[in-house]
């Protein structure tokens, strides 16, 4: 990888206006929608009880999982940047209320945990392996500055700043570790941007090293008579190895097996982490939480996918803010084993159930997907990052590719239901649910989706980066002179885009481009001329560069699209003998819904064309694939339930599929995104 530490920097939200077919009726949903809903959700989960308990002094009865305030402060952090870019009143107002709610349960001394200061005040800091102090914390502070940034109000930041301050006297100064799940590394960062403390980058550069290098996560494992643990949860959670969500039981057997669940074969992978679902406790996993080894010895992705990212995304700000090009270049070989090993096709990365883990390499089984809707968002955070590090188009390029096929299923079209995790495949029997016990993904979409215009552009000292193609407006400066971009976006329907650049004065300055990777050809014009991109398509994605004076000028984009038969590596044994099918940006899928035999029926020629279809009548437009498929005669087979193959016959049937993230909108049923192959 080629280091180039000229920080690229993101526009912030209030520079950016997104007016776009696709993604501004979503946004539109998130913000009347799903943050009004999941305000409902804290109150009715006892999430702000909590809060209200323990500024009156109460002990005891906390409500919910140990680590619901991070519920809370990731609301505020969604509610946070609807305020940057819209005038609300309303939801200030009960911003304001939380945040004075929040500001009242804290400690004199900085600290602030709800299920601490109710259940155990005398365990602080004594079980950092699963009780999510610093998790919960990391929250706060990515609240509090979203909060900040958006009002200038310095009620959170205050709080925050506390809090940090009381784990800076705490790290490593009286305790050596880190955190069991990773987000105060990336959280710390964000905070010195705003206050300009070094000793918050240090903290943050701390906890990123410390990983691996302590053994504090054994000694509490030795020692649990005296840490705080969870009773409640431990039959099922494997006490100082639990993270509250699904275990860490160790998943890397050499002779695991591939299944996916489809075809009926056991994955023995699976079996050997049910072992330990009732025992008393479970074996420490160091590799759980990536603390198996240091960060820059580790050979592949392993473990929780959620902390992985969120490690490696705090990671990269460190090595950025440090001009570490040895650790930059370590992160970028654990993202080319992630994306070349480990990844679903659409983006999705834990492949594993027990443990939401990454397992091992090819093991990417489809209706057993754990996927979780929280890694992908964490896919988004790192990948913005090592972008910003090195600016190479395939970590935006990606970005692209989760945002549609990895987030935007975890929630429906009406944003008040969603997916914790996202199979590839389901018999009809998963759904998006209103709320969980653990619900740490629902707030964790609206807080993504609220910011989303600190993706779409990116400048540095030569020009500027235009990375997602969302229609709207960009305001920005370049070299000392002020631009605007207005953008017209046709995806992920159709590959036409047009920029319209305007600056104040003449100036000469790059204008980037990303050529997506699903791109088959590219043509760009400036005010209807023909501009030689100098761009082979093999390479992408990449950047067509536009280096010119600007003034006022329209620049017209195309990018080729068409439907691409996709096959997995001929390790991924769930996937042998089948294809996937994409258009542009989007992965599709096949529903019972649309179809009149059982979906295993249905079986594709690679070689077929499939046509694509707008349909305005569906999901308020959409594009569909048609195409042909052959399922299996039913003649002959009455009174049989075996007969020779030869004798079996095929006929033709239509098929469609839609866009996966899409799927589970409309009548309960079967789903697939893997189809077999004639």
């Amino acid at each position: 990888m080629s280091v180039m530490f000229e920080q690229r920097t993101h526009l912030s939200i209030g520079d950016v206006t997104i007016d776009d077919g696709f993604w501004s009726p979503r946004r539109d949903v998130n913000r009347t929608e799903t943050v009004e809903y999941q305000y409902e959700q804290l109150e009715e989960a006892g999430s702000l009880d909590n809060f209200r308990r323990v500024s009156a002094g109460e002990r005891g009865d906390h409500n919910g999982m140990w680590f619901q305030d991070s519920d809370a402060y990731k609301w505020i952090e969604a509610a946070s940047y609807v305020l940057t870019s819209r005038d609300d009143p309303d939801l200030e107002s009960r911003v304001d209320e939380v945040i004075d709610l929040i500001a009242a349960a804290q400690d004199a001394d900085g600290y602030l945990n709800t299920y601490f200061d109710l259940e155990v005040p005398d365990k602080r800091w004594t079980n950092l392996n699963t009780m999510h102090e610093l998790y919960c914390g990391g929250h706060l502070i990515e609240a509090a500055v979203a909060h900040y940034r958006a009002t200038g109000k310095e009620t959170l930041l205050d709080v925050a700043r506390a809090f940090a301050d009381h784990v800076d006297r705490m790290f490593p100064e009286q305790i050596d570790g880190a955190p069991g799940h990773q987000e105060i590394e990336l959280a710390l960062m964000k905070l010195a941007a705003v206050t300009d403390e070094d000793r918050y980058r240090d903290l943050a550069a701390y906890f990123v090293d410390v990983r691996g290098n302590t053994d504090r996560y054994e000694w509490e494992d030795a020692h649990r008579d005296d840490i705080a643990t969870l009773d409640e949860w431990e039959g099922d959670e494997g006490g100082a190895n639990a993270d509250g969500e699904d275990g860490g039981a160790d998943a890397d057997s050499e002779d695991g097996g591939d299944a996916d669940g489809e075809d009926g074969e056991d994955d023995e992978d699976d079996s050997a982490d049910e072992q330990w679902a009732d025992a008393e406790v479970k074996p420490y996993d160091a590799s759980y939480n990536q603390a198996h080894a240091p960060l820059r010895d580790q050979e592949a992705v392993e473990g929780h996918a959620v902390r992985a990212v969120y490690y490696f995304a705090g990671a990269t700000d460190v090595a950025a803010e440090t001009g570490d090009d040895d650790l930059l270049a370590h992160l970028d070989s654990l993202w080319e084993n992630m994306t070349q090993r480990r990844m679903y096709v659409t983006g999705g990365i834990g492949s594993q159930h027990p443990g939401e883990r990454f397992t091992r390499d090819y093991h990417l089984p489809n209706d057993t997907a754990y996927a979780e809707t929280c890694a992908a968002i964490g896919s988004v955070f790192w990948n913005q990052r090592m972008f910003e590090a090195t600016g190479d188009a395939k970590y935006t390029d990606l970005i692209e590719w989760t945002l549609y096929n990895a987030v935007l299923p975890g929630v429906d079209l009406n944003g008040t239901e969603f997916f914790y995790d996202n199979p590839l495949a389901s018999d009809g029997d998963s759904h998006r649910e209103g709320w969980f016990e653990c619900a740490c993904c629902p707030p964790n979409l609206a807080r993504l989706l609220a910011s989303l215009e600190r993706y779409l552009y990116a400048t540095d000292d030569e020009g500027v980066y235009v990375n997602q193609y969302v229609g709207g407006t960009a305001e920005l400066s370049v070299a000392g002179s002020a631009v605007s971009i207005s953008q017209d976006s046709d995806l992920p329907w159709d590959g036409t885009v047009t920029l319209d650049v305007e600056t104040a004065e003449p100036t000469a300055f790059d204008l980037r481009l990303r050529v997506p990777g699903w791109a088959e050809e590219v043509s760009v014009a400036v005010d209807g001329k023909d501009v030689e991109t100098a761009v082979d398509i093999a390479d992408a994605p990449t950047y067509v560069t536009l280096d010119r004076e600007w003034d006022e000028a329209e620049v017209s984009v195309e990018f080729g699209m068409s439907v691409e038969v996709l096959e997995a590596h001929p390790a991924v044994a769930a996937d042998a003998g089948r294809v996937a099918l994409t258009r542009g940006p989007l992965v599709y899928a096949i529903e019972s819904v649309d179809h009149d035999r059982p979906l295993h029926h249905y079986a594709i020629d690679p070689t077929n064309d499939f046509e694509a279809t707008h349909r305005e009548d569906l999901f308020d437009g959409m594009t569909v694939l048609d195409g042909e498929a052959t399922v299996p005669s039913l003649e002959g087979w009455d009174g049989k339930l075996y007969r020779p193959a030869v004798e079996t016959e095929t006929e033709n049937a239509s098929i469609t599929v839609v866009p996966y993230y899409a799927w589970d909108n409309r009548e309960p049923g079967a789903m697939r995104v893997w189809i077999r192959t004639s």
